[in-house]
């Protein structure tokens, strides 16, 4: 996941989101996922990476789609295959069809079959007001966040067979908006749309569609969007952001069989705030 906020790239950061944390010390693997191929959009930091080694730990094979961060993947696949499992990293533009289509080959080349599509890859550039927001920031966001996501599902779809878990992540911004993120928590709206939809109409076969709206999490999107971080999470009721170790367990869930009986469902974590939906 990137930013496009690149004028604020020095920000205040509390000390306790200097080193966000991927996964606990203490989390231990007991073979949910064993055997599962995963494909991440997004994987390469923040919730993606720690998503892709909580799948590691519990035993699946992971594809990583990113855009730009090399040393970012590369970090991913190292902590991947220290679990024991194997890491495909794939770099290039999810909103280009031909990278589609060359990262579903790719794939099917090295694996028969696909149980879990996490939808993660996602922007954000922050604008005070509606009317800083350019056309071109519109629609690079929402090809990005919500129309690659539609395309990348649908071009997956036959990839994904009978108990095939699809999982997006949308955001509190879904449902309560945000007043300097106005085109991201619409895109998030959107996908919160997609999962209800499509969840209803793969059920007859067997597909699990389902959602995580992350609150205030420290992730480097985060970082580098904003200027000052000081407060970020405090107005929370736990009050303090949370760590992409806190989210990645609930993708673990829905991508395992603890969830069979759980679709078109979004799991909120966000530190307390009471959201409706």
């Amino acid at each position: 996941m990137k930013t496009q906020n690149k004028s604020q790239s020095k920000s205040k950061v509390p000390k306790e989101g200097l080193f966000p944390e991927i996964i606990r010390n203490g989390y231990v693997g007991s073979k949910k996922l064993e055997g599962k191929k995963a494909v991440i959009s997004g994987g390469d930091s923040g919730i993606g990476q720690a998503v892709a080694v909580h799948f590691a730990r519990e035993g699946a094979d992971v594809a990583i789609i990113y855009k730009e961060s090399d040393d970012d993947a590369k970090e991913t696949k190292r902590l991947v295959e220290k679990e024991g499992q194997a890491c495909i990293l794939i770099k290039g533009d999810l909103t280009k069809k031909a990278f589609r289509t060359r990262c579903i080959e790719k794939i099917q080349k090295m694996w028969k079959k696909l149980d879990i599509l996490v939808n993660n890859a996602g922007i954000h550039t922050s604008k005070n007001s509606l009317e800083k927001i350019s056309d071109e920031q519109i629609q690079e966001t929402f090809n990005t966040n919500i129309i690659s996501m539609i395309s990348f599902t649908r071009d997956f779809l036959p990839f994904i067979k009978t108990g095939g878990r699809i999982i997006c992540t949308t955001s509190v911004t879904a449902y309560r908006g945000s007043d300097h993120l106005i085109d991201y928590a619409a895109t998030k709206g959107a996908i919160l749309s997609f999962i209800r939809s499509l969840s209803t109409n793969l059920a007859e076969k067997k597909i699990l569609v389902n959602g995580i709206a992350p609150g205030p999490i420290w992730t480097p999107l985060v970082k580098e969007a904003f200027n000052d971080l000081s407060t970020f999470g405090k107005d929370t009721p736990l009050k303090r952001a949370g760590q992409p170790s806190e989210v990645a367990p609930a993708y673990v869930f829905l991508a395992s069989g603890d969830a069979d009986y759980i679709t078109g469902e979004v799991i909120h974590i966000n530190g307390g705030d009471f959201v409706g939906g």
